[in-house]
């Protein structure tokens, strides 16, 4: 790719790409991949056993997954609903009740039974698959595998499927609201010069003939899009981070020519973890620990096998996304991808629609490390430039149940309503409690937006309800406007929704509470007054 400026990467969709397709008219399959329909309703995933092989030369992969899962309702001559998606198949489908009926059609297998089947019941389905896979054309936001080389020309192979599902390779139940309870066992089948690194932690390396099979598991949930095989030359390092759970296993794979880089470059790892478990709370996933792998793409927040691919170098592809220079002084895709082990990982979205709960939280979470890493004042500049990056375009929630994200606004203007919320809470005890709450009462749970909103206005004691409709379901950015006249300010909001509950602290100390109206209020002297910009609304003088 040419070298392109900052400003063209911006506009060309390239820092912060859709997931999602946005603008197309949903069809039956969108409500079959993105609905918890009668196909899947009945049963809940346990665990997936899974083994891949990727073969560099073909572009192409094989392997099996073994579903473990348990009856959630009686249920009488079911269809089972397993998705993967064209142009792979299932070559083999065998379960562990008997199948009247199982053929791939589009992008579902479709297992018919004849069978009676209660609640509490476990069973298991295991498929075969093979095929060449969709290849992303820029990932990690189009979604597929990638084939590539490193720098000497070694293979290096792995896969990005956020938005297009994992279910473009392996064959799962692939929708967000369940995960697999127990875990996961990955194993990964490499040529014996290469080395196969997956999710949580290895248990085994065995050689296979001719090849090396690794085997990795996770114990925790994992959303599916977390599963991640990598494959290439790699070499691993490691530490240790004293936690508030104990000891962190921390665990580093990277290409064996960045060795040197990435021991400098990773030394941001233990502040980081640091900062999030003072705001958040202890690392989700202790008994998996932490990872770092590096990748043939920028990075994705893959659950304890997180992808990096920033080129060991401060800021976002070494540009500062908030244009404050702030940015520069840590490492984007250690911060931000590292974010989501709380915000996408810990707790997870039920529907796509809902993804501004990964995507806001985690974006605030870089305000949240500068605060802790440099100082307050540093992490308001942050925040405050990067209002400039949001397009509101369409809102930030999509449509439920066909696999529709909102807004890429969900990123920049979910974090700057996070930070207004914060200013009008004007409590930062009762704010961090808020948000170790939020990850210690859902923690390794899926969930949805009007859980969180309830969540934050009960814990807080103020009803967010209309600013998370102003900000999530509306386009519009609140105005404040305001005359001042000696010791009288007059105000009023406009371009805002019908009885907006927001009010606005005014020279740091006196609160008002603007409505359509105007209001009138008596400062304490004559002095133009101060409006605080962590707020994200406009100000405009009318006088």
């Amino acid at each position: 790719m040419k070298k392109l400026s900052y400003t063209v990467l911006l506009a060309s969709g390239l820092v912060f790409g859709q997931f999602f397709e946005k603008d197309k008219a949903f069809t039956k399959q969108d409500t079959l991949k993105g609905s918890n329909t009668a196909f899947r309703n009945f049963w809940d995933v346990k665990k997936y056993d899974l083994s891949v092989e990727p073969d560099f030369a073909a572009k192409s992969i094989k392997g099996n997954n073994k579903i473990s899962f348990e009856i959630i309702k009686d249920v009488t001559n079911p269809t089972f609903q397993i998705d993967l998606q064209q142009p792979m198949k299932a070559d083999k489908v065998e379960a562990s009740f008997p199948v009247a009926d199982y053929k791939q059609d589009g992008d579902f297998i479709w297992i018919k039974t004849n069978n009676f089947f209660k609640k509490g019941e476990k069973y298991i389905i295991n498929v075969a698959y093979s095929g060449n896979p969709t290849i992303a054309k820029h990932a990690p936001w189009d979604g597929g595998w990638v084939f590539t080389k490193d720098e000497k020309g070694n293979p290096w192979m792995s896969v990005a499927d956020e938005g297009i599902g994992a279910s473009i390779w392996l064959p799962t139940k692939d929708i967000w609201s369940d995960e697999p309870d127990n875990g996961i066992v990955m194993k990964i089948i490499t040529p014996k010069d290469l080395v196969g690194v997956g999710n949580g932690r290895l248990i085994s390396k065995k050689d296979e003939g001719s090849k090396t099979a690794y085997t990795w598991e996770v114990k925790n949930p994992i959303n599916a899009y977390s599963i991640i095989p990598n494959v290439g030359k790699y070499v691993n390092f490691k530490d240790t981070f004293k936690g508030e759970k104990g000891k962190l296993d921390l665990d580093y794979w990277v290409i064996d020519y960045n060795l040197d880089k990435a021991k400098k470059q990773f030394q941001q790892v233990k502040p980081m973890l640091s900062a999030f478990e003072y705001w958040f709370g202890p690392y989700p996933f202790y008994e998996d620990s932490y990872k770092l792998v590096e990748s043939p793409y920028l990075g994705m927040e893959h659950q304890s096998n997180v992808a990096y691919g920033n080129g060991y170098q401060n800021g976002y592809l070494g540009n500062d996304l908030s244009g404050t220079g702030v940015g520069l002084n840590w490492d984007y895709i250690i911060i931000h991808e590292s974010g989501h082990e709380w915000f996408a990982n810990n707790i997870t979205a039920k529907d796509q629609a809902d993804m501004w709960v990964h995507e806001g939280f985690t974006m605030y979470s870089e305000v949240l490390f500068t605060e802790k890493f440099m100082d307050k004042k540093s992490a308001d500049v942050y925040i405050q430039g990067i209002h400039k990056m949001i397009s509101n375009d369409i809102p930030i929630i999509g449509k439920y149940g066909v696999r529709n994200e909102g807004s890429g606004d969900m990123y920049f203007k979910g974090a700057s309503m996070l930070h207004t919320i914060r200013q009008i809470i004007n409590n930062d005890d009762k704010f961090r409690e808020i948000l170790r709450g939020i990850n210690k009462d859902f923690y390794h749970q899926t969930v949805t937006t009007q859980q969180i909103e309830d969540y934050i206005s009960k814990k807080s004691g103020i009803d967010f309800s209309s600013v998370f409709d102003q900000y999530l379901r509306s386009t519009k950015v609140p105005t404040l406007e305001y005359a001042q006249k000696g010791e009288e300010l007059r105000f009023r909001y406009t371009n805002a929704i019908k009885d907006l509950k927001l009010p606005v602290r005014i020279d740091g100390e006196q609160t008002i509470n603007p409505t359509e109206q105007w209001q009138a209020v008596k400062l304490k002297n004559r002095t133009p007054v101060q409006f605080n910009k962590n707020y994200y609304i406009n100000y405009r003088n009318v006088q």
